[in-house]
C-alpha cells in the first residue's frame, strides 16, 4: 500500500512545486515507484517534468469532474520510475463545479483510490491557497509535507497553515499527519534566514529536516528544459540537497 503526501503551504513562492518535483524525482532514481498528481491549476508541475500541458488528452480535471477514470489521465514521464497526473488550464474552473457535489472534499480521494496499491508515494502539488483543490488533496492524503522559506513571513504563515490542517484532520480526514517542515530557499549570506531557521527548528524540532534546500539559478533553469534540478544538473548543490533529502524522507519512513 503506497503512501499519499500533500505538498502544502497557503503562501505561495516557497519552493513547493520545486520541493514536489524534485523529492519525487529523486525518489525515483532511488528505485521507489513515484506518481506525481499535479492540482495546482498553473500546472508548473506538469511543464516541469516535461509534458506539454496543450497536447493532454486527460487531465487531472477529466478525473475530478469528467469522471474519467484516473489511469486514463496518468502519463508516464521520461524519468526514472516517475508517473504524473497531469493539470491544464482547466483546472481553473474546478473549484466552482466541485462545490455542487455533495461529495465535494473526497472526489480526489475516491478517484486516486485504484492507484495506491500501485506507487510507493504519490505527491500531491497543492494550489498555494485554501480551497477546494487544496481540501481535496489534504483529504486525499495520510501525510503533509510543507516547504518553508527561510523569511519571516513565510514562518508567520505557518501558525495558520497548522490550523487548516487540524481542522481537516477533525471535518474531514481523521488520519491525516504532518510529515514533516522543509526549509527551502536558504542562503548562508542572509543572517534572517539563519534566524528563521533557528526558529523554525525550535518550535518543530523532531518535525523538521535536517536537509535544508540551499537558493539556487539552477532551480529556475531546470523547468524551462521541462526537466527536475536532480536531472538537469545533477551534481550542482541544490541537487545533492534534494538527494539527501529523498534519503532522509525514506529514513523516516523506516527504508
Amino acid at each position: 500500500m503506497g503512501k499519499t503526501v500533500a505538498v502544502f503551504n497557503q503562501k505561495g513562492g516557497v519552493g513547493k512545486t520545486t520541493t514536489c518535483i524534485n523529492l519525487a524525482a529523486a525518489l525515483g532514481k532511488k528505485k521507489k515507484k513515484v506518481l506525481l498528481a499535479d492540482l495546482d491549476p498553473q500546472g508548473n508541475t506538469t511543464s516541469g517534468v516535461g509534458i506539454d500541458k496543450a497536447s493532454l488528452k486527460a487531465s487531472v480535471y477529466d478525473v475530478l469532474i469528467n469522471k474519467k477514470p484516473v489511469k486514463d489521465a496518468v502519463i508516464k514521464t521520461q524519468f526514472k520510475n516517475l508517473d504524473i497526473l497531469p493539470a491544464d488550464m482547466n483546472l481553473a474552473g474546478a473549484e466552482l463545479e466541485l462545490a455542487e457535489l455533495s461529495d465535494r472534499f473526497a472526489v480526489l480521494k475516491k478517484a486516486v483510490a485504484p492507484l495506491i496499491s500501485e506507487y510507493d508515494y504519490i505527491f500531491i502539488d497543492c494550489p498555494p491557497s485554501l480551497g477546494l483543490l487544496s481540501l481535496n488533496s489534504l483529504t486525499a492524503a495520510d501525510t503533509v509535507l510543507v516547504p518553508l522559506q527561510c523569511e519571516y513571513f513565510a514562518l508567520e504563515g505557518l501558525s495558520q497553515l497548522l490550523i487548516t490542517v487540524r481542522s481537516v484532520k477533525q471535518h474531514h480526514n481523521e488520519h491525516l499527519e504532518l510529515e514533516g517542515v522543509v526549509p527551502t530557499m536558504f542562503t548562508n549570506r542572509q543572517k534572517l534566514c539563519q534566524q528563521v531557521l533557528e526558529e523554525i527548528q525550535k518550535y518543530f524540532s523532531a518535525k523538521t529536516y535536517k536537509t535544508v534546500i540551499p537558493r539556487s539559478v539552477k532551480i529556475a533553469e531546470a523547468p524551462s528544459y521541462g526537466m527536475p534540478v536532480v536531472y538537469y544538473e545533477k551534481y550542482s548543490k541544490v541537487s545533492l540537497a534534494y538527494k539527501k533529502l529523498a534519503d532522509e524522507f525514506l529514513g523516516r519512513q523506516g527504508n
